[in-house]
């Protein structure tokens, strides 16, 4: 069977995030608590990383609690955004303390499946919320492994396919063929860690609730999160009698308490790269032993 892929074009995902930069600070509770989530779970791995890779680093959010968990540890942030690399987030002012307290960091423009980074150059790769952007993510986890140490550890999280759940439904009423995000389902990607050479892959996931007060609120924070990137979407927003006809589909949801309700499936996954395995019946010899073979023989005839 051949590997799930997303309807987009990595151009587009670009597009979509440079257009939301400016904005995305304002929206981005959710990412920052599932990045605070994702970081309570290392306390209970042991790693000391030399170097960190945060894919997917947007405005360098997670720069400063990642630090804050490593100390001494040298930051790299990768986003295929430029805007977003260049916007100032909530932490800007810890960024800025960051470079006085002598923590080598860099923010650099790329694609988290082409990564500017060397072999086996990071310790920990960590990735909070990119995966399920990109339009082919069983070549991602390769790349990956690429640029992790030998026993460096990988650690993502991506939203599931119950997400947005409730918007996907008031989509379908009110604009029949609409197309929605699709999302990766969890077990599909711990077959790509397997796949790609990854050693102890786990995945798991929960689901979180967030609550809006209006049908536009959910939507203008959905739009900063990301958008649909899909190409074979409309590619204008739904304006007029549609754009009405959703916004009373999502005001039907509102529950007994006044607040309208939306669905995040959140998928989380790690593993580690292991020792390459040497093929049965292989083995590795210096070429000063071969010499040292050689010279024997011929002392000995």
């Amino acid at each position: 069977m051949a590997p799930p892929r997303i309807p987009a074009r990595v151009a587009t995902v670009r597009r979509q995030f440079d257009a939301r930069a400016a904005r995305f600070a304002l929206c981005d509770a959710l990412p920052r608590e599932i990045a605070r989530r994702m970081i309570e779970r290392l306390q209970y791995i042991r790693l000391a990383p030399r170097r960190i890779l945060d894919v997917g680093c947007g405005a360098g959010e997670t720069r400063a609690p990642l630090l804050a968990r490593y100390p001494g540890s040298d930051w790299i942030g990768v986003d295929i955004s430029e805007r977003m690399l260049r916007s100032k987030g909530r932490n800007s002012r810890s960024r800025a303390l960051g470079w006085l307290r002598g923590v080598s960091s860099h923010r650099v423009l790329g694609d988290g499946g082409q990564l500017p980074i060397a072999d086996a150059s990071v310790t920990l790769l960590f990735s909070n919320l990119m995966l399920h952007w990109h339009p082919e993510p069983h070549m991602v986890f390769p790349e990956w492994k690429r640029v992790l140490e030998v026993d460096g550890l990988l650690m993502f999280s991506c939203f599931g396919p119950d997400t947005l759940k409730e918007l996907r439904a008031a989509a379908v009423n009110a604009m029949p063929g609409a197309r929605a995000m699709p999302f990766v389902d969890m077990h599909d990607f711990g077959d790509m860690m397997v796949a790609s050479g990854f050693s102890a892959p786990v995945m798991d996931a929960e689901v979180l609730t967030l609550t809006y007060a209006s049908p536009r609120d959910l939507l203008h924070e959905v739009r900063a999160l990301g958008g649909n990137p899909r190409n074979d979407r409309a590619q204008s927003l739904p304006s007029g009698r549609r754009a009405r006809d959703l916004l009373r589909e999502v005001e039907a949801q509102r529950a007994d308490d006044g607040r309208i309700r939306l669905t995040f499936e959140v998928a989380y996954g790690h593993a580690w790269k292991p020792q390459q395995k040497k093929a049965a019946g292989a083995a590795t010899i210096s070429v000063e032993a071969v010499r040292e073979q050689l010279a024997s023989r011929r002392q000995a005839m």
